[in-house]
């Protein structure tokens, strides 16, 4: 497939490829095939946190501080929002409060549905940034559906990871025992100019000071998975704790020069290469997994899985027994 186009800026010919790869279709494969080699030099920077806390708002201000710099920066922001669980549709609608940043040739923003896929992201996330990186952007701003406790797959997908809080969402032991605040590179409290501010940040601050870790694993689906590899002795990056108020872009600065600390870091401490191959291995096993699940429904055929799955319906045997007579080819 010809990307030749993309590379040299095209941004219609960008927008059909996306919509492709959004799609999962040959050609979007294809696109992605050819686009693979280009890619590895965006900073790739996750937004996360619970639904209200501000996160496009805050991807806004941060686009915009990008544009306004001195040497101004490419902003490509791949905005994922819920899709419906009754009706399948999505709103779409973060682009609303990024209105700003149309009309700016230097920046490109892509609305996409879940499609039901949890953990924050689309499926088809990971090819839609991968095309924006091999297009020529700087940084590439990723903002997760408003994601709870356990919500952590972009940990796996972003160079740096901010995660967004705002007062008044829950009490301490709320703020310690969520899970998504481990995955964070970088935590900022939006909405500063409300009360209980100086709660939320005392709360988080005693989070960071409750573990100091050197591997970072998640428990995902019964399995442990590391995201990075062991971190290298010496230096240790600590989340700095930031606050903004991104109505008026206050503290958008501070949080911008914070998430250019985190990219030093990781590149001079070799966690960014760590972390490129944590990913890769990760899309790697999750690919191979599909493909292996798709070819054994093909070559299994003849009904066996529905008569299986009948047989669970009636109780006549467990899920161990069914899974071990699908894969073992007992009948």
């Amino acid at each position: 497939m010809d990307v030749s186009p993309i590379l040299e800026g095209d941004r219609r010919a960008l927008a059909r490829v996306l919509t492709q790869i959004e799609n999962d279709t040959e050609a979007g494969r294809a696109a992605m095939q050819a686009l693979f080699s280009h890619t590895g030099r965006a900073h790739l920077v996750g937004i996360t946190g619970a639904p209200g806390t501000g996160k496009s708002s805050l991807v806004n201000r941060l686009a915009q501080h990008y544009r306004h710099l001195e040497t101004p920066l490419r902003i490509a922001v791949v905005a994922v929002d819920p899709s419906s669980p009754f009706t399948g549709g999505a709103v779409l609608g973060d682009r609303i409060r990024m209105v700003e940043l149309s009309g700016d040739p230097g920046v490109f923003v892509r609305s996409m549905a879940s499609r039901g896929t949890l953990g924050g992201l689309a499926r088809t996330t990971a090819g839609l940034v991968r095309a924006f990186d091999a297009a020529g952007y700087d940084v590439v701003l990723i903002e997760t559906v408003g994601a709870g406790q356990a919500e952590v797959d972009i940990a796996r997908l972003a160079d740096t990871t901010v995660v967004v809080e705002a007062p008044g969402l829950g009490d301490d032991i709320q703020a310690i025992k969520a899970g998504i605040l481990e995955i964070a590179d970088v935590l900022v409290i939006n909405k500063a100019d409300r009360p209980g501010v100086e709660n939320t940040e005392r709360a988080l601050k005693n989070m960071l000071q409750l573990a100091h870790p050197v591997r970072r694993v998640f428990r995902h689906h019964g399995r442990t998975e590391p995201v990075e590899a062991e971190a290298p002795a010496g230096e240790i990056w600590i989340p700095p704790v930031l606050k903004s108020v991104a109505s008026d872009g206050t503290g958008v600065p501070e949080l911008a020069a914070a998430i250019a600390d985190h990219r030093n870091y990781l590149k001079e401490s070799g966690d960014l290469v760590r972390r490129e191959r944590a990913r890769l291995d990760n899309e790697l096993a999750l690919r191979i997994r599909e493909r292996l699940v798709d070819r054994w429904r093909l070559e299994s055929g003849n009904g066996r899985y529905e008569a299986m799955l009948d047989r669970l319906v009636a109780r006549e045997i467990s899920p161990e027994e069914a899974t071990t007579a699908l894969a073992g080819g007992e009948r």
